[in-house]
């Protein structure tokens, strides 16, 4: 439930690419492209992503020379430096083809050496400071002419290190661990030596600036927003038009490397919703889309094969197809009828219908010229947990709503209808097929409604818990026994028989209580399906019947049950730290037979739950379990809404009451989910290439401000622990590969057990193309490269023969 009042908590950016992270969690539709790595599961067998790329690769002497390609974004960019804290997806897109990236991702997104720029890099020496030593292609050279060199080094690392405070940079980690940078032994070799080991070195410098818009504040903050003095990519920036909202790159001539096969690539800001009818329009060549718009690709493809045209199409599954025959002919009689009124509303009525069929037709005609590319992003949805105040405050609440979503069933609901694998994320920091993948979500657990209701138990949250307040309680549990009651009335020495008479109340007679009380105390269980939670009854025998453990009303335990569970989460995370036991397979903690391990009483039997009692909303101290769930409203976010209704019915099933909120795009993250104003949110994170620098602000510790708000980064659950932020420092510390990797690991596990976050499934990635455009489409895990894109040449006569 939201908790007015509360502090919120702000974020500040003292962390790596957190302007780049905060503005791929505000999009709902789209991600931007990041770094990632491909690499081994945990046994040591090379893994495969999860869907390869769909990007229809082509030889480069098979693509034609020439030729303009209209590539759809979001928006124009507000600013063209990727290190200030506006910068977006068109700002990574335009940086992407017209600046230096030292490493480039292969098809697997394994981060490659890029030959166009580096003849080399390498750690050279350890001991007694790391030096990393770059050696740059002899050909490199800026656009202006000049070669690509040392000074622009030590410019990017001077603006990003975080030690002038006159550069507006929204990052700087790693930047800020360099000591020195120098010319090697000639112009073309840079030497960067670090003042502190750091492990995710290949992360830097790309893009590579210009010292031209690094070497100063004024320059840096105001002179790269619009304007570029310098590139160096297989394109150059040509102009921006703000007022037809495109971004025109043409073919760099001073370009060194194989020549762009395109003249020029035109990015055209068209929002998602508009793509279909700008495809359709002949405005645009390649563009991101939504379900709808694929389905309608689709349905065009299968009418063009069956030989049906678009007139055809709009009467079988467009705005035709709900005009039955008996309907027509009402409509005709009523449009030619004696009603003068009525037949010119029937009229207008017909004639925008039927304006509607021939758009769709002509829409359909044009659309059979596409093709939809599909893969699965580097990014994936999540479901946040806002653990800064509230009921969500409590880790067994977390862990309870984490146990009671089916992930599977969700992601299903979202892949499965497109064609695309439907495995949920086991991880945090990784998505299948990169290095430091590892499924570490047993750390927390499967969906078990069972266990969601023991959590929410033990965190006091019980049927009828909102109705009466319990009297006495104590830490969101029931009173103390009426034995013990009776101790504390046998300290009042002038009013022995009143101590009698509660002894009597609370068992039958005095010398049970008194046995009671010396035996095993109650206090802290409660009754589940109890009418009056407050009033603790003496439990009798077990019985048969109505009176027996089939009638709803079973014990449970409180406080000291949820400390063993949290603990046995902590010892799975910390098996995985380790090592420990017998497999990644095994925990530290065995369950039993029976229950859930510490959630239930003495007898270890799990509470049955009667049809009622699920139904039942719960409660404490007077209090219903209320969470304020806040979904954005726009036309792209409908898969979104859709995955939320599911999980509200999944949280109505353990007893979690739910209030949707929904709110305008534009608000959706920068007013409630960067501001803490929800309980549950949806949105997506990128995969990153270093986990160790990149998520590390996702997840670290919040740490409290002077003015009594927190300080989040962009740990937007507000949840994390000490142990977390030192598994990120170790793994960003150490120059072993695999040490790191596992260190991230750990910290995953970690992650998982304080159920802050909880994944759900990789993004579709949905590419409409023109059937002609080869190497280009859904990348997946890889990085487009810009120069290889191009037209399909066409076959000449001979060579259309030999292939006959």
């Amino acid at each position: 439930m939201s908790q007015f009042g509360a502090p919120r908590g702000r974020t500040c950016s003292r962390s790596p690419r957190s302007r780049t992270l905060r503005s791929v969690a505000t999009l709902t539709s789209a991600v931007l492209a990041v770094t990632v790595l491909a690499g081994c599961s945990s046994d040591g067998t090379e893994e495969a992503p999860a869907a390869a790329q769909d990007n229809a690769p082509a030889a480069r002497d098979k693509v034609a020379d020439g030729g303009t390609l209209r590539w759809a974004v979001d928006a124009l960019p507000t600013t063209l430096n990727s290190f200030q804290a506006d910068a977006d997806g068109t700002t990574a897109r335009i940086a992407g083809a017209v600046l230096p990236s030292l490493y480039t991702l292969d098809g697997r997104g394994r981060p490659q050496l890029n030959p166009d720029y580096l003849e080399s890099a390498q750690v050279v020496e350890t001991e007694p400071k790391q030096v990393v030593l770059y050696k740059l292609h002899q050909q490199a050279v800026w656009s202006d002419g000049r070669e690509i060199g040392a000074p622009d080094f030590v410019a990017q690392w001077r603006a990003l290190s975080g030690r002038d405070t006159a550069y507006w940079t929204a990052r700087n980690s790693g930047y800020e661990r360099i000591e020195k940078i120098e010319r090697g032994k000639n112009d073309l070799e840079v030497r960067v030596t670090f003042a502190k080991p750091y492990a995710d070195w290949q992360s830097l410098f790309t893009p590579l600036y210009p010292k031209q818009v690094m070497g100063s504040p004024n320059a840096f903050n105001d002179g790269a927003r619009t304007t570029l003095k310098a590139t160096a990519g297989p394109f150059l920036l040509k102009s921006i038009d703000r007022k037809s909202g495109d971004v025109t790159l043409a073919r760099n001539p001073r370009w060194w490397g194989q020549s762009a096969k395109l003249d020029s690539l035109v990015l055209k800001a068209v929002p998602r919703a508009d793509r279909g009818a700008a495809l359709a329009a002949d405005k645009l060549d390649l563009a991101e889309i939504d379900r709808s718009t694929a389905e309608r690709i689709t349905l065009a493809l299968r009418d063009a094969r069956a030989g049906r045209n678009g007139a055809q199409a709009a009467l079988a599954h467009g705005p035709g197809s709900a005009i039955a025959p008996s309907k027509a002919l009402k409509s005709w009689a009523l449009a030619h009828g004696s009603d003068d009124k009525k037949a010119e509303e029937v009229q207008a009525a017909r004639q925008t219908n039927q304006k509607a069929v021939t758009r769709y037709a002509t829409e359909q005609d044009a659309l059979a010229g596409f093709v939809v590319r599909k893969s699965l992003e580097p990014a994936y949805t999540q479901l946040s947990l806002n653990g800064e105040s509230g009921a969500l405050a409590d880790e067994r609440v977390r862990r309870a709503v984490a146990r009671a979503i089916d992930r599977q069933e969700l992601a299903e609901s979202v892949l499965k209808p497109l064609g695309l694998p439907a495995t949920p994320p086991g991880s945090h920091l990784a998505l299948a097929g990169q290095a430091a993948y590892a499924d570490s979500s047993d750390a927390l657990g499967d969906q078990d409604t069972k266990e969601a209701r023991a959590l929410l138990a033990d965190a006091g949250w019980v049927p009828g818990g909102a109705v009466k307040k319990p009297a006495g309680a104590k830490d969101g549990t029931e009173a103390g026994s009426e034995a013990e009651k009776a101790k504390e009335t046998s300290k009042e020495k002038a009013k022995e028989e009143n101590k009698e008479k509660a002894g009597a109340k609370a068992d039958g007679s005095s010398t049970d209580s008194k046995k009671k009380a010396d035996t095993a105390s109650d206090e802290g269980l409660y009754i589940v399906g109890d009418d009056k939670p407050g009033a603790r009854r003496a439990l009798p025998a077990p019985a048969i019947g109505a009176a027996g453990p089939e009638n709803g009303t079973n014990i449970l335990t409180s406080a000291p049950a949820a400390a063993r569970q949290s603990a046995a989460l902590l010892a799975r995370a910390e098996a995985l730290d380790t090592g420990t036991g017998p497999g990644r397979a095994a925990h530290s903690v065995t369950k039993p037979d029976r229950g859930v391990a510490g959630a239930y009483a003495p007898l270890g039997t799990a509470a049955p739950v009667t049809a009622p009692e699920a139904a039942q909303v719960l409660g404490k101290d007077g209090k219903a379990l209320s969470l304020r769930f806040v979904l954005p409203s726009g036309p792209g976010s409908e898969a979104l809404r859709a995955v939320g209704d599911r999980i509200v019915r999944m949280l109505d099933a353990v007893g979690i009451s739910t209030q949707v909120t929904k709110v305008a795009d534009d608000s959706f993250f920068k007013d409630h989910v960067a501001a803490g104003d929800y309980d549950l949110a949806l949105y997506s994170w990128p995969a990153s290439a270093f986990p160790a620098t990149d998520a590390r602000p996702i997840f670290a510790k919040p740490e409290p401000a002077s003015d009594g708000s927190l300080l989040v980064e962009q740990n937007y659950s507000r949840v994390g622990t000490d142990r977390i932020d030192q598994l990120f420092d170790q793994a960003a510390g150490t120059l072993d590969e695999e040490e790191a990797r596992e260190l991230v690991r750990q910290a995953d596990a970690r992650i998982w057990a304080a159920a802050g976050s909880i994944p759900l499934y990789q993004r579709p990635q949905l590419v409409a193309a023109k059937a002609e455009i080869v190497n280009a489409g859904a990348w997946g895990l890889a990085a487009p490269r810009y120069q290889d894109i191009g037209f399909k040449k066409a076959e000449s006569s001979k060579g259309a023969e030999r292939n006959r």
